[in-house]
């Protein structure tokens, strides 16, 4: 049993997330989150739709890190959908990533998902914002 599963023990059907798109991006994210500094993310809907990943508000998440070892546990708080030109200058703060800037998050994020294949100004987002529960 890996330290996921033995977590899932201690958080019954918790799922599991890895963020970014590089072992080491995963690593800062994870490091991020479980100092309290990043407590929201977001992905397209197209892709949420394609994996069939949508996390429960009120559930937990185990959030691995890029050598897929648990980092914390958060809770989902909150989730809409929001398009891409509307995301806000306090959500962008709450992604916790480079300045905590509007640009610095557009920039990075339309640098994300287009590598993903879905970049547009109006795309829709899946916002969610979370809380940690324990760190680890």
């Amino acid at each position: 049993m890996n330290a996921a599963d033995e977590l899932k023990v201690k958080y019954p059907n918790a799922d599991t997330w890895q963020m970014g798109d590089s072992p080491a991006l995963a690593s800062e994210l994870a490091d991020l989150i479980a100092k309290g500094l990043k407590t929201a993310t977001c992905g397209s809907l197209a892709s949420y739709q394609q994996e069939g990943a949508a996390s429960r508000i009120g559930g937990y998440i185990i959030v691995l890190d890029g050598q897929d070892k648990p980092a914390c546990v958060v809770r989902l708080v909150s989730a809409r959908l929001m398009r891409f030109c509307d995301v806000t200058a306090e959500f962008a703060r709450k992604e916790g990533e480079g300045d905590l800037s509007l640009a610095y998050w557009r920039k990075e994020h339309q640098r994300f998902f287009t590598q993903e294949g879905s970049f547009s100004e109006n795309m829709q987002l899946i916002a969610e914002e979370f809380e940690v529960i324990e760190r680890l």
